[in-house]
């Protein structure tokens, strides 16, 4: 069975070396334009690209998925199916109906909750205990299309969206592939999705990065969570955006919501209902650095607080 796979991002990366792997004949893969990145803003390949290349593949890398050269190559190159792992865009309905079995998606989260963008980091936000991946033939609507098969995988305590994500992208890959196989061969069919039971994970936007120290600790330190590696909780302090990386529960008390002091050493903010010791965090500007070692460096004012 021939395919195309459509991808950019690190978490694709496990899919596409699962499908090279695999006794699909992959015959292309259409990922985003390299974009600049890092200090020097150099155009950078995608992960996937990257590894594309390294396979010898053709690459794709149309400036977006309504590009009439993205439908001649599709058709040209007419795949079985097409297969598609956080590729970044929205496919048209003209784009879909090429393959003959449609475009087949892995999405990191047990549909039909959290359809959407970020369905990684609004479930560790959430503070939710388990997700998963779910493979998806896709259709017009957002992550709507029947289901082929599905996996849970527990959320630990300690997880982020980073480490989380990383799990769902390797547990996915061979999810996928046995999918596409049992689908191509007539083994599998897709079942409707419950569409009352449906929610909703869009993109995370910066505003919404922003920590309220009024909330409770415990809703603070999910938000940490889900929102590292990208984009960070932030906060103000004396000007300045500060990214908190990480943050656990405290026992000490006595500090108003966003009041900074020190607790054995060990940065400390207020919140709601408590305290939370910061244990890394990141001052515009700065390198990364402990908790620890940011309390030594800031010599806090009694009462300071975040802004």
């Amino acid at each position: 069975m021939r395919t195309v796979f459509f991808g950019t991002p690190q978490w694709a990366v496990p899919s596409l070396e699962a499908l090279l792997a695999s006794d699909l004949e992959l015959a292309a893969v259409v990922t985003n334009p390299d974009r600049p990145a890092g200090r020097g803003m150099e155009l950078t390949a995608s992960p996937v690209k990257e590894r594309a290349l390294r396979a010898g593949l053709e690459v794709l890398q149309p400036p977006g998925a309504r590009a009439p050269e993205l439908h001649d190559s599709l058709r040209a190159i007419a795949p079985d199916v097409a297969t598609v792992v956080a590729y970044g865009k929205i496919l048209p309905p003209s784009l879909l109906a090429v393959p003959r079995l449609g475009f087949v998606n892995l999405h990191f989260s047990l549909l039909p909750e959290y359809r959407g963008a970020a369905p990684v980091q609004r479930a560790v936000m959430d503070g939710r205990s388990t997700s998963g991946v779910s493979v998806m033939v896709l259709t017009e609507g957002m992550d709507e299309g029947p289901v082929l098969s599905a996996i849970e995988e527990p959320i630990g305590p300690d997880d982020t969206a980073g480490s989380l994500g990383d799990r769902l992208a390797g547990i996915g890959s061979s999810l996928l592939v046995d999918a596409l196989e049992a689908y191509g061969g007539g083994e599998l069919e897709p079942v409707e999705q419950d569409h009352d039971r449906a929610t909703y994970a869009p993109k995370i936007t910066t505003k919404e990065a922003a920590i309220d120290w009024r909330r409770p600790s415990a809703r603070i330190r999910n938000q940490v969570r889900g929102l590292n590696p990208a984009p960070g909780a932030w906060t103000t302090l004396r000007g300045k955006r500060l990214k908190v990386w990480a943050a656990e529960l405290s026992a000490d008390r006595g500090l108003a919501p966003g009041e900074l002091g020190v607790a054995n050493g060990a940065l400390v903010a207020g919140t709601g209902d408590g305290v939370l010791e910061l244990s890394r965090v990141q001052l515009q500007g700065k390198r990364s650095t402990s908790g620890v070692e940011a309390a030594r460096g800031l010599r806090l004012a009694r009462g300071e607080r975040f802004e």
